[in-house]
């Protein structure tokens, strides 16, 4: 069993193969957390320590007791309203106006498999691979119920926490706070870990450590973001790549979050993610429920590779779903670099042409292609095809990409809405906007309120009646704004929109993938702005970044590789010079690059030279023999394109017995330094053979040494040496 309850000592207590979490249902019937870590045994309550710490104030039923204060007690879901003035994870407005819950211990209850989340996205096992726990708290003042939720995927090293909070009353409530996920310390140095940016430059790693007050990330945007991933990770100071204990929390969202680390007056620590308290004030009717969005929790004791592995697995096998989950993506070009909005049936044709004649399987469709849509000042909700621009009608032209071996895929932004359109014309109350105020226009576009049914169900008919059309097989959904004028006609309660906007969004890419199970769903918000394991539940990758630059992929796609797996990484070769940057950087490099994700190409075959072709058919034929290994295999960040010269990261199949490993010179100087790259991983005292030039090498030297990389002069060389386990060392 992984989840246990000691009558004894009223402690649960949850094992995976390598952690331990424990908390205990005290004598007031608060739930305490003991501890999270390295797999441990026995009743850790003596952890505890109670003294009379002044202006901490004690519950009443403490009585004269000024030892017992829940200022200094570590909890598993902190309420604002019980004495506890530190960031609390639950805040609620009660029928009277008041502010405060206090939410005792009232039962529980274990079962296997995973629970999941009404209308929401959750990590998924079957009744062998996880056990639920169910904690059932009570507010005795006003009988509001809260069910704490833990999903145990032992395997896994993964803790999964949720809550379902209940109106038994006759009056509704307002939920003003609610975040899935505590983590409280008695103890420790730690440095925060967060993933801070801005469009077409997510994702980059900041490190820093955690100091008296609150370090607060988060998204007021309406999407995840482009600025703050929703994704944190607390590091003991010395902990590397290799080594020391670590945290991670993810949130299993795509909307507006909130993540808190607050290191308190002792010295305790506290960290915190949910949704975010900002423009949210939800009312909860009597007798109605709800779900709180759920975070991702693992801990590692052998540095942050492991941490990050851990995630990947989950989010990879238990997140991601459908028949592309576990591989076998095709390598796709998409026509935005191309030709952008400069798209005719002829043109699309001409690049399923060169697609065909250089191996790769898809063409996309990028935007273009539909309404009065010649730029994007018009046409976005008219989703009707424009046969005039195609030349043909939608199902012609999949016939014909179709019959040259290709598959056909499409872009698709259905939640924007043009001024300069049919469907604005015609419904302009379907936008989001404040009665009596000109709405803000991003990228001279409003949004539409997929937090009204009867807007999401007008979209995705006439999105379906365009996926009817022909044999599409990929669809890429884009966002290309943050949520602005957020106030909805359906609703009095406007604190409860862009939360039901998200669930909106949701509601309608389930029914898609219910629809369509064999299309391949790519996520984007202007590239990585929604980058985030709730969108991974429906879509099995996303566009990483708008940004195709290879040497900022680098760093990229490093960031984002502490929290994602590398199958969910939308990446592609570009032209040069780059379309975002102006950089020149060779065929080969990025190539190798792109080989860090899905791969595909942003580019026009017509315009490349011969030599060019040839190094795209001869990276498809790469990528396909390692499509597998990349996909599956354990990834292991072996630099820190921030701090050093060259980015590189490796790939190693669980059994150790295949390697793959990549890397980028960000710097040429005179007379260069040889640069020594180490592998990590490897299986102990054997030896591997690098299989393009068939000489072998010492397992342990690989990791201890590394291996030299060739004296190349040029701007931004590319390496890619694979190994396959050859035999052991004599005498082993």
């Amino acid at each position: 069993m992984s989840i246990l309850f000691a009558e004894q000592d009223r402690t649960f207590t949850l094992h995976t193969k390598d952690t331990t979490y424990q908390m205990k249902v005290d004598r007031y019937g608060f739930l305490l957390h003991l501890y999270y870590g390295r797999k441990t045994g026995g009743c850790m309550d003596y952890l505890l320590n109670y003294a009379d710490r002044g202006f901490s104030g004690n519950p009443y039923d403490a009585g004269t007791d000024r030892t017992y204060s829940m200022d200094a007690l570590p909890q598993e879901l902190p309420c604002q309203g019980t004495g506890d003035y530190r960031s609390p994870a639950v805040i609620i407005k009660n029928p009277d106006g008041s502010y405060g819950c206090d939410f005792r211990y009232n039962g529980y209850r274990i079962s296997d498999g995973k629970y999941g989340l009404l209308g929401l996205p959750a990590v998924y096992a079957s009744k062998e691979e996880a056990q639920t726990l169910e904690i059932y708290m009570e507010d005795p003042a006003t009988g509001v119920r809260m069910t704490l939720l833990y999903g145990v995927l032992p395997e896994q090293n993964i803790i999964t926490r949720s809550a379902v909070i209940e109106n038994p009353g006759k009056e509704k409530i307002w939920l003003e706070k609610a975040q899935a996920a505590c983590l409280d310390w008695l103890h420790g140095a730690f440095d925060l870990i967060t993933f801070h940016g801005r469009h077409a430059m997510e994702r980059n790693v900041q490190r820093a450590p955690v100091t008296h007050g609150a370090q607060v990330i988060g998204s007021r945007r309406g999407t995840s973001s482009h600025q703050y991933n929703p994704m944190l990770i607390l590091a003991g100071r010395e902990t590397t790549e290799d080594a020391g204990s670590c945290y991670a929390m993810s949130f299993v969202y795509s909307g507006n979050f909130k993540g808190e680390v607050e290191k308190d007056q002792f010295g305790q620590t506290r960290a915190l993610l949910g949704l975010s308290d900002e423009l949210f004030s939800y009312p909860v009717e009597p007798k109605g429920k709800f779900h709180v969005p759920e975070v991702i929790l693992t801990y590692s004791s052998r540095g942050l590779a492991e941490l990050s592995q851990n995630l990947h697995r989950c989010i990879r096998d238990h997140v991601c779903r459908g028949r592309y989950r576990d591989g076998g993506r095709p390598i796709l070009l998409n026509s935005w670099e191309a030709s952008y909005f400069d798209i005719t049936g002829a043109s699309i044709y001409e690049l399923a042409k060169q697609s065909a004649d250089l191996g790769i399987d898809m063409l996309v469709m990028d935007d273009g292609w539909f309404g009065k849509r010649d730029d994007d000042n018009s046409g976005l909700g008219d989703w009707y095809v424009n046969e005039e621009k195609l030349g043909e009608s939608l199902g012609s032209l999949i016939r014909r990409i179709n019959g040259l071996g290709v598959k056909f895929g499409i872009w698709i932004e259905p939640e924007g809405i043009n001024e300069d359109s049919e469907l604005y014309r015609k419904h302009p109350d379907w936008v989001l906007s404040v009665p009596g105020r000109n709405p803000v226009r991003a990228r001279n576009q409003l949004v539409l309120d997929f937090s009204r049914r009867d807007v999401v169900d007008s979209i995705f008919e006439k999105i379906c009646s365009i996926l009817d059309q022909g044999n599409i097989e990929y669809v890429k959904w884009d966002m290309n704004r943050s949520l602005s004028d957020c106030y909805s006609r359906r609703t009095e309660d406007q604190g409860r929109v862009q939360h039901d906007y998200v669930l909106g969004l949701y509601d309608f890419l389930e029914r898609l993938v219910q629809r369509y199970p064999d299309i391949l769903l790519e996520g984007c918000s202007g590239g990585g702005g929604r980058f985030d394991a709730g969108m991974l539940y429906y879509t099995p990758q996303i566009w990483c970044s708008d940004n195709t630059d290879a040497l900022d992929r680098l760093q990229i796609q490093y960031g984002t590789s502490f929290g994602y797996p590398i199958s969910a990484v939308g990446s592609h070769v570009s032209a040069v010079p780059n379309h975002q940057t102006g950089r020149l950087t060779p065929f080969r490099t990025r190539g190798i690059t792109a080989m860090a994700g899905t791969f595909g190409y942003e580019l026009d075959p017509g315009t490349l030279l011969e030599v060019e072709k040839e190094q795209i058919r001869e990276q498809v034929h790469r990528y396909r023999e390692y499509a597998k290994l990349i996909h599956n295999g354990l990834y292991y960040r072996l630099t820190d394109p921030g701090k050093d010269a060259a980015g590189a990261w490796e790939f190693l199949s669980e059994d150790g017995s295949e390697i793959l490993v990549s890397v980028v010179m960000q710097e040429i100087h005179g007379n260069m330094p040889v640069t020594y790259i180490c592998l990590k991983g490897l299986k102990p005292g054997c030896m591997y053979e690098e299989t393009s030039s068939g000489k072998t090498y010492a397992s342990d030297a690989l990791m201890e040494t590394g291996i030299p990389l060739p004296d190349q002069s040029g701007e931004y060389c590319g390496y890619q040496m694979h190994f396959k386990i050859a035999k052991q060392q004599e005498g082993e």
